[in-house]
């Protein structure tokens, strides 16, 4: 799947516009590296996204092109 959309589906960003910013601004890293949109996101990945000064780090536990509220919480952990 890839990053902005994983990124929209498991809420971690509201929109995927906004996802797609945060990694055109060099914002967002998988696996520690500065990743584009179109990156391919799987299970065991980390993902790191820079808000400001604050850091949000999240370890992949799943991958599902849609997903509810309470199921989209279960799609990551924090790291």
């Amino acid at each position: 799947m890839r990053l902005d959309k994983y990124l929209k589906v498991s809420r971690l960003i509201k929109r995927r516009t906004l996802a797609n910013e945060a990694c055109d601004s060099e914002r967002v890293k998988l696996n520690g590296k500065i990743a584009k949109a179109g990156a391919e996101v799987k299970a065991g990945d980390t993902i790191e996204i820079r808000f400001g000064s604050n850091t949000t780090r999240v370890e992949v536990l799943s991958v599902a092109e849609q997903a509810s509220k309470e199921a989209s919480r279960e799609m990551y952990k924090m790291v």
